[in-house]
């Protein structure tokens, strides 16, 4: 397939070429995309929905890609995106970065897994007890969804206790024990077949934000409560930020009643700052989970925190395997390529973490804003939450009304709106699901791009009424 040249790569005009002016979104994608569309019924035949990971599904089928690069995304019939999705939010520095991609290839001249320790497992766990605030230690694996399984793992084992509390709306991977209360916009159900009740039944749900639910909670489980696990900001829902009297209540909470505190930090980890959301908050919690970022495009996930709790997890420890917690990592834990990526991106970050990190702020403060005047011109009321790079567009049913949990999502917003905003924008030239991410790629070009998709979509909701 002939690719973008460097010319369009660079527009801020660069988007699906040339289409009908047709009204319905999805037909129009479906018109510049047949061969996305020939692989998705072939991929039927081989996958389970022609898929293997849920969220990159989108209507009217799921859209083949072939080159990252920067900003930009190029699909399967040559139609280029600007990225906002950003692979899940990881590419902070833009997919394929050069000082990265070379840490690659001389990491690859020296074989693939080799599946015993590598020096390169030191460098990045050096990098993150050095910058994420109270790792003294950390155990790598291969996906934020090990990381969160072997989390509430060393917590139940240190504390010797047995149920958990979540917040409701709170995504922590595929882990079975914490598949509770995740998916809009029916909740108290099973969230999958195949759960196991005794196993759910060792969790308990909160709404996010709610101090005094929390307070509450967690004195109702008393003595059972191994453990508070939350995201700093509400993630896959949303991109909802805690409030940080929330945070600061439950550290003070989880302390009194002898709970460990995790924070979920998948998505905020190296993100938000160099530190994490811990760090912006300055609120520091027993464990953190970790993926994205950590792995610099490479598959990832990692718990760090105290050490007194990861030692349960040391294999020396002269005690019965019944007074170890086994974190077994994959067998690719600790991959050399993966390390080599991630240490090679946390090296960018702490080297420019002066500069980079006000300037990835300022440019989605930039963005964020001209959405709003956008959708306040076409008359439709919005309300944008995020962190830092991170963001999301609300469709609340009344005017400025604040968005802080799931609960006023399901109470206040549109939910279905995402949808709709995410199959405009891509055939505007912009690719996102219902969250965006902003990388040091994004130019300003880019930027205006973005902002004047938005607008075009804007126009066209407003006019569908």
């Amino acid at each position: 397939m002939k690719h973008a040249d460097s010319s369009v790569a660079a527009s801020p005009a660069a988007g699906p070429r040339a289409k009908e002016p047709l009204t319905d979104p999805l037909a129009r994608l479906e018109a510049i995309t047949p061969n996305s569309k020939r692989l998705i019924e072939e991929a039927r035949r081989y996958t389970a929905g022609g898929l293997s990971h849920n969220a990159r599904f989108h209507k009217p089928y799921p859209l083949f890609f072939n080159r990252a690069e920067g900003s930009r995304v190029w699909d399967v019939d040559g139609n280029v995106f600007i990225d906002l999705w950003m692979a899940h939010y990881d590419a902070i520095l833009g997919h394929s970065p050069p000082e990265v991609m070379a840490s690659l290839r001389a990491a690859l001249e020296n074989g693939l897994h080799i599946g015993l320790p590598v020096a390169q497992e030191l460098d990045l766990a050096r990098h993150v007890t050095r910058w994420v605030p109270g790792a003294q230690r950390v155990r790598f694996c291969v996906s934020g969804t090990e990381s969160t399984m072997y989390a509430l793992r060393l917590a139940r084992g240190f504390t010797r206790r047995g149920t958990v509390i979540k917040m409701v709306g709170g995504w922590h991977g595929a882990n079975t024990e914490l598949m509770v209360d995740v998916s809009p916009p029916v909740y108290g159900m099973p969230e999958s077949l195949g759960l196991p009740p005794e196993l759910t039944q060792g969790v308990r749900t909160v709404e996010f934000n709610d101090i005094q639910a929390a307070r509450n909670l967690i004195r109702e489980v008393g003595d059972d409560l191994a453990a508070v696990i939350v995201e700093p900001m509400l993630g896959s829902v949303g991109m909802i930020p805690a409030e940080p009297e929330y945070l600061a209540g439950l550290r003070e909470e989880t302390t009194k009643a002898g709970a460990l505190l995790i924070f979920d930090e998948i998505i905020t980890g190296f993100r938000v700052a160099l530190g994490g959301a811990s760090q912006t908050y300055g609120v520091q919690p027993d464990l953190v989970t970790l993926g994205k970022v950590l792995g610099g495009g490479m598959a990832i996930g990692a718990v760090a925190g105290r050490e007194d709790v990861l030692a349960l997890s040391d294999i020396t420890r002269n005690v019965p395997k019944w007074e170890k917690v086994v974190i077994g990592g994959g067998t690719y834990a600790c991959n050399p390529l993966s390390m080599a990526a991630g240490s090679a991106t946390l090296e960018i970050l702490s080297r420019e973490q002066s500069t980079l990190y006000p300037s990835l702020r300022d440019n989605t403060r930039y963005v964020t804003d001209g959405i709003r005047q956008g959708f306040s011109q076409a008359g439709i009321p919005v309300t944008i939450t995020g962190m830092e790079s991170l963001f999301c567009v609300h469709f609340t049913r009344e005017k400025d009304h604040p968005v802080r949990s799931m609960a006023d999502i399901l109470e206040h917003t549109f939910y279905d709106k995402y949808l709709e905003l995410a199959q405009r924008l891509r055939v505007n030239g912009v690719f996102m699901f219902h969250n965006g991410a902003i990388s040091t790629t994004h130019s300003r070009q880019d930027l205006d791009a973005i902002i004047r998709a938005f607008h075009t979509a804007a126009q066209e909701m407003a006019q569908g009424g």
